[in-house]
């Protein structure tokens, strides 16, 4: 266990690749401190950051046993997009909820952030458009696929996405052309409107 304290990180996240849990565990002592104090900083909440902690580490983990950690750069930099991304999806997910928290003993319980006339049928259509995105994104090309997950799921940026699928940035952006190109085709092939 010292000698892998003293590895640097790619060889530890390689070690864990083919088995060695132990060096998951170095990664996790070394980064811990630093990853939570930054989701902590921007949630200003100790159980969500806990929450999105764990996320943070469970998605690496999966990311690395599955065999898709590809090194662009930095083990640090990347643990620490997983979570931005975590805390992304955090805020989308609350903003979506439309409630308030109740904890709140200042606040009404029937205050909503938003009064607007949202309907049981529009969250079905809202439902049933991402249904079918997801559907017409499964159905491009691979390469397309990959490109379109990572700019719109993962918010990685076009210089990101050719580093990590190696290639040259013009061609990711001809990847996400030809993705938005085809899902066009699809939608219109299969009638779906992608609009509510």
């Amino acid at each position: 266990m010292k000698q892998m304290v003293a590895l640097p990180d790619d060889k530890l996240v390689a070690l864990y690749a083919e088995g060695d849990n132990k060096a998951f565990d170095v990664l996790l002592s070394r980064h811990q401190n630093r990853v939570f104090t930054y989701i902590l900083r921007i949630v200003k909440d100790e159980d969500v950051a806990n929450d999105i902690f764990q996320d943070t580490f469970v998605k690496a983990v999966m990311t690395i046993k599955q065999g898709r950690y590809a090194e662009t750069g930095k083990f640090s930099a990347w643990i620490s997009r997983i979570a931005h991304n975590l805390i992304i999806d955090f805020y989308r997910q609350e903003k979506s909820e439309n409630l308030c928290s109740c904890d709140n003993e200042e606040l009404n319980i029937l205050n909503r952030k938003d009064l607007s006339e949202s309907t049981v049928e529009d969250a079905m259509v809202v439902d049933q458009i991402h249904t079918d995105v997801k559907r017409l994104i499964d159905a491009l090309p691979d390469l397309q696929r990959e490109v379109l997950i990572m700019r719109y799921y993962k918010d990685m940026s076009f210089k990101e996405i050719a580093e990590a699928t190696n290639v040259s940035i013009n061609t990711a952006l001809g990847r996400m052309r030809y993705a938005i190109l085809n899902m066009r085709r699809l939608a219109e092939e299969n009638k779906i409107a992608l609009t509510a």
